[in-house]
């Protein structure tokens, strides 16, 4: 999963994210869903969250 649909993530799952600063290296952060910070269904770019180590990203992967 690509993490573009909201549906697909939700509190407690392990996701990878880009962090804003990292937007052009492509460097994924890996960590657990703490908040959803995007209200529409799907975003192109990733659905924006917060990792409970408090970093916040667009979401590229969603892991098991």
């Amino acid at each position: 999963m690509d993490g573009t649909n909201r549906a697909d993530i939700a509190p407690g799952k392990k996701v990878k994210v880009v962090q804003k600063q990292d937007q052009r290296s492509g460097k994924l952060t890996e960590g657990v869903v703490k908040d959803i910070l995007t209200n529409s269904k799907t975003h192109h770019h990733g659905i924006k969250v917060r990792l409970e180590s408090g970093i916040v990203g667009r979401v590229k992967e969603v892991l098991n």
